[in-house]
């Protein structure tokens, strides 16, 4: 039976392994549907600020899962605190870069039977 130290370190390292799988050349949905579109500059900042935007989500993810563990109670505040930031960040940055899921992205998103 595992820990709940072990366990969070267990998420941590799958989403770790994930995000490297991402960068090693595996691709995620957002980057399928990328490269369907036009190849060109605005598509090629589209996918770094959609790689920034994961790179944020998955650190809002580590946060909610320290904020469940009873051994980081002691710091729960700062945790709170950086949790909120990290969403304030993620939400102004959707909103900057017009990261909004377009009519095209939600249709091939129906026909691939994902959601973004």
């Amino acid at each position: 039976m595992m820990t709940n130290e072990e366990k969070i370190l267990q998420e941590l390292k799958e989403l770790k392994e994930r995000r490297e799988q991402r960068h090693r050349g595996g691709r995620g949905h957002r980057a399928e549907l990328m490269e369907k579109r036009s190849q060109g500059a605005k598509t090629f900042r589209r996918k770094r600020a959609l790689s920034f935007l994961e790179n944020l989500e998955t650190k809002r993810e580590t946060l909610k899962i320290q904020l469940e563990t009873p051994e980081l109670q002691s710091i729960n505040q700062v945790l709170v605190g950086e949790l909120k930031a990290t969403e304030t960040i993620i939400n102004e940055f959707v909103q900057a870069f017009e990261l909004f899921a377009t009519d095209e992205d939600e249709k091939e998103a129906d026909l691939t039977g994902k959601e973004d």
